[in-house]
């Protein structure tokens, strides 16, 4: 691009309208204090620098000029190689990282490292998730009139989380039994496709959530509302590799799409660290978060959406691309296709 056009472009941005609001977004903290590591593909995981990670988020909220509304944090703030006799003061520690944000609340949702250190009743009262029940850990908020999120319990019906004989746990074992006959459940080995999603690291929506998924969008969808899905775990294949799925990926799309384009313009994740986008048949965008997990020292993944009445815009720190989201039109196939290709190496 010419140094005109740079300048010019610069410029128009400069001259557009501030945001509605503006809300941070980080993933996949997983502190511990153990040292540096690998995950099961050998990639790089710098346990306790996630923290400076997330600490560098918090200043970088605070001191936003446009101000930051409130952040969400989108699982796994512990990681599951923490020592079990510090997975309650390892939550407490960046649960007091989460405190030092002034600009409104912190949500939070639970992902598998989480469960895999504390029981969910335990996670749900120290990280404040506002739910009526303490084995719920989904709800709903609206910051901004006219503007709805929807925070989902990726774990609700999962075989982490609750002791090996509770009938939510028997259930899932039950059904991964019946769609991976591998005797380890967390290897995907011989499954093809989206099947590759039904290992034990993951999980899905109950049945139950489910309703309440529907009542929710109803609600917003007669209310003229535009809603925000988040989500430990993707909603869509093209958008993270297909072994980080959500189980029933496929009944809660059914949910998003079922009340009608405009109504669900996004859903945001964590969970497949290398993060993802895809714009998907009916305009929704789906991206998935970069990990701060997986930072080596200096560098930073969080970022910033700031929400406009046609856009969402992600600006991203660091490992997080910044991302685009049109809220108008949806863009041709051949656009599309382009915007599915993002982090797919």
């Amino acid at each position: 691009m010419r140094p005109s056009a740079t300048k010019a472009a610069a410029a128009a941005l400069d001259s557009s309208p501030p945001p509605l609001f503006s809300f941070g977004v980080i993933a996949d903290v997983q502190y511990a204090d153990i040292p540096d590591g690998r995950s099961f593909l050998g990639v790089p995981r710098y346990y306790r620098h996630s923290l400076s990670v997330l600490r560098r988020a918090v200043a970088t909220w605070n001191t936003h000029p446009g101000g930051v509304k409130f952040c969400v944090n989108f699982g796994d703030i512990v990681d599951g190689f923490c020592p079990k006799d510090q997975s309650l003061s390892a939550v407490r520690a960046v649960v007091a990282e989460f405190d030092g944000f002034r600009g409104g609340p912190t949500y939070h949702m639970l992902g598998n490292h989480c469960l895999y250190n504390l029981p969910r009743a335990d996670l749900v009262a120290e990280l404040q998730i506002p739910t009526s029940s303490p084995d719920q850990a989904y709800y709903d908020f609206s910051p901004w009139p006219g503007y709805r999120f929807v925070v989902l319990d990726a774990y609700d019906f999962s075989a982490v989380g609750r002791p090996p004989a509770h009938p939510v746990s028997v259930a899932a074992r039950r059904f991964l039994d019946a769609r991976n006959p591998n005797h380890d459940k967390n290897s995907p080995r011989g499954l093809d496709g989206t099947a590759r999603r039904f290992v034990m690291f993951n999980g899905g929506v109950g049945q139950a959530q489910l309703r309440w998924l529907h009542a929710v969008l109803r609600r917003a969808s007669r209310s003229g509302e535009r809603v925000v899905i988040c989500s430990h775990l993707p909603l869509h294949p093209a958008a993270a590799s297909v072994t980080g799925l959500m189980w029933n990926y496929d009944e809660v799309m059914d949910a998003v799409h079922e009340h009608g384009e405009g109504c669900v313009v996004a859903c945001l994740a964590g969970h497949v660290h290398r993060g993802g986008y895809a714009v998907d048949e009916r305009g929704v965008h789906h991206r998935t978060l970069e990990a701060a997990l997986e930072c080596p020292p200096g560098t930073d993944a969080f970022g910033r959406v700031d929400v406009y009445h046609d856009r969402l815009r992600l600006v991203g720190t660091g490992r997080m691309a910044n991302t685009n989201m049109m809220l108008t039109d949806f863009p041709p196939s051949s656009e599309l296709a382009v915007e599915t290709s993002f982090h797919s190496s």
